[in-house]
């Protein structure tokens, strides 16, 4: 006599069930309990659970270089969170938790910006420096900006403090990272920057005046609004690298890197992001 054949109609019609439901699920231990405990005992119980006690190897497939680029691209260029990204790649068939692409993000985004620097045109010679405020793990920070004439976010600085130190560490950063000395800073009447540009700078002609400041306020807001959609930057690293990245997005779309720029400005990064993978 076989397994089963001792079982009444309805106790085979619910064995049934549970193989066809084990084969498409490569066995699941949690739906045969629950069959067991809805109706199976003895014997019956005995059989079913022999066939799907073998333990069963599940593969992880590892996610290709493409979803991960498309998730950090997605991330820096547009007012969604980590859970967007998830919920996005979710509607895609593409399984991967919040945290994950958080990684991702503060992972490759310095990796991103550092493959493309040898592309990246020089800043022009007229700098707009300022500073606008951004919540930490609710305390406010400091964040030092600055743009030429021609748009080019030249660098940011996440900082906890607003004084001189503070502006030195931001214009010695961006001095040494881009080898390019401006003719004209143009500030607001802040005392800090007198003393820090004589010191880094005393051949540049430090302009204050009203309105003068205009371009890096306005851009300010392209910062505030990326930063919007987030439920809050959690450490000064982790706030530094998604502000860096914004900027390095905002310039690359904006053609200030020698990296696709046969493309139109819509569809620039995501032909730039096909090929920086390669040089990281």
């Amino acid at each position: 006599m076989g397994d089963h054949e001792h079982l009444s109609d309805a106790m085979q019609h619910r064995f049934s069930r549970v193989e066809a439901h084990r084969q498409a699920t490569h066995g699941s231990v949690a739906f045969v309990r629950r069959e067991i405990k809805a109706g199976l005992t003895g014997e019956a119980c005995c059989a079913v659970w022999s066939r799907v006690a073998s333990p069963v190897r599940v593969r992880r497939v590892p996610l290709s270089a493409e979803v991960i680029m498309v998730a950090v691209r997605w991330y820096l260029r547009y007012g969604i969170s980590y859970r967007d990204v998830e919920e996005l790649l979710a509607e895609r068939g593409i399984e991967v938790d919040h945290v994950t692409v958080y990684r991702w993000v503060q992972r490759f985004t310095p990796l991103l910006a550092d493959a493309a620097r040898f592309t990246r045109h020089s800043p022009g010679d007229r700098w707009f420096v300022d500073e606008t405020y951004v919540k930490v793990n609710g305390v406010w920070r400091y964040v030092y900006r600055a743009v030429d004439q021609h748009g080019q976010v030249v660098d940011v600085l996440l900082s906890a403090r607003r004084d001189a130190t503070a502006a030195r560490r931001f214009f010695a950063r961006a001095l040494r990272t881009l080898k390019v000395t401006p003719s004209e800073v143009v500030t607001d009447a802040a005392p800090v920057y007198p003393v820090v540009l004589d010191e880094l700078l005393p051949s540049a002609w430090h302009h204050v005046e009203q309105y003068a400041n205009n371009p890096i306020e306005a851009d300010h807001g392209q910062l505030k609004r990326r930063l919007r959609p987030m439920r809050g930057l959690q450490t000064d690293r982790t706030a530094q690298v998604v502000i860096a990245g914004h900027a390095f997005m905002q310039n690359l779309r904006r053609g200030h890197y020698d990296i696709a720029l046969d493309k139109p400005p819509a569809p620039r990064l995501a032909a730039a992001f096909t090929g920086l993978p390669r040089a990281i």
